[in-house]
């Protein structure tokens, strides 16, 4: 199942066998502890990725070297932002329900029991330590939003300014915008394609009577783009199936369709915008601009909040390793290895003690994540 790779993603899990491999503190952060075991199999990791890409030879090991000098400073991030999650008492029990209700519809599962087993199977670890790691990355993402993105203003003057200057990026052929919700029929027999085209008519008239579009689709589409509640690329005339086409382009802003039989299945669309040929007013581009203004300034405020709490935090990294983030003139000495634990302890009691630094990234900290792309149903 596609869809896996992306929803259950995460930055390395301890495998459950061998548990009596000792394992070597490299770091210590507040109470938790950073291993190199970890630190190897993230690289790992990195490495798979960048195979991924087809790089190969010597340039997948110059992009593989590039990247790992950051792996012990990305662990320390992760670490310092859930810390910093609890002192805040950032509360993310109903996201994580509500993401692992997601996953199990997702899955097609509904036996709680099996679903669980589903997820031992493709994470590898017991399903208690997944759904710490969930909570874990929501109360992350909570952290950066409350502390960092909800701090940065763009003033208005600022975006109209850009736009004035720049206004042969905004020019735009005729584009359509889209949500979509898809009931797959794949697999089904006669009956089943029969309830699946109802559920479709229900679908529509639920969203023509006001319900919001996009939390239908999270809810019930079976689409890749379910997760981003429907929402698709822009179209062209002529990218969409013809029978797509002709019941959309010339529709106005909110018009919702009747389902369209396709081969997968039965298709809702909803118009967002429609972008005529030329250049884009302002409104329809402002969220754009946002985006070009916003990022730069994001990614050196996260980085100055992580430094503020390397600062705050208790952290000792031992000789041979670097944190590529550290905190201009922080002490980091290794300088009491024989309080708290030994130097070496066995990988159970590390299991036991740091189940919560395997983490789950849905919005990873900049530098830190290789690019995914996923297709629409509708292509």
């Amino acid at each position: 199942m596609k869809f896996l790779s992306i929803l259950l993603l995460s930055g390395g899990f301890a495998n459950a066998a061998d548990v009596s491999v000792m394992e070597e503190i490299v770091c210590k952060v507040n109470g938790d502890i950073i291993t190199r075991t970890e630190l190897e199999r993230d690289r790992k990791q990195l490495e798979s990725e960048f195979r991924q890409q087809g790089l190969t030879g010597s340039r997948l090991q110059d992009a593989v070297n590039s990247r790992a000098k950051d792996l012990l400073r990305d662990r320390i991030d992760r670490l310092l932002l859930i810390s910093k999650g609890k002192e805040l008492d950032v509360k993310v029990d109903p996201d994580v329900a509500k993401r692992l209700a997601e996953i199990q519809r997702k899955a097609g599962i509904a036996d709680p029991e099996k679903f669980q087993q589903f997820v031992r199977e493709q994470t590898g670890m017991p399903f208690e330590d997944y759904k710490n790691d969930l909570k874990n990355q929501l109360i992350t993402e909570r952290v950066i939003r409350q502390e960092v993105s909800s701090k940065i203003q763009v003033p208005r003057a600022e975006l109209e300014k850009y736009y004035n200057e720049h206004k042969s990026e905004f020019q735009r052929k005729e584009r359509v915008f889209l949500r979509e919700i898809l009931v797959s029929t794949e697999g089904k027999d006669a009956a089943g394609i029969a309830a699946a085209e109802k559920k479709a008519k229900d679908l529509s008239a639920r969203a023509r009577k006001g319900e919001r579009f996009g939390e239908l689709a999270q809810s019930n589409s079976d689409a890749p783009s379910a997760q981003q509640g429907g929402e698709m690329p822009p179209f062209e005339k002529g990218q969409l199936l013809k029978e797509i086409d002709d019941v959309v382009w010339n529709q106005p802003r909110g018009y919702v369709t009747d389902p369209i039989k396709l081969p997968q299945g039965f298709e809702v669309l909803r118009v967002e915008e429609h972008h005529k040929a030329g250049l884009a007013e302002f409104e329809e581009v402002e969220n754009e601009v946002m985006e070009k203004l916003f990022q730069p300034r994001f990614d050196p405020e996260v980085r100055k909040y992580l430094t503020k709490l390397r600062q705050d935090a208790f952290l000792e990294i031992k000789p041979g390793f670097e944190d590529s983030g550290a905190a201009p003139g922080k002490n980091t000495a290794w300088t009491d290895p024989a309080q708290l634990k030994p130097e070496t302890i066995t990988k159970e009691e590390v299991a036991s003690k740091t189940r919560h630094k395997k983490l789950l990234w849905a919005i990873p900290i900049p530098g830190t994540s290789t690019k995914k792309t996923g297709t629409s149903s509708s292509r």
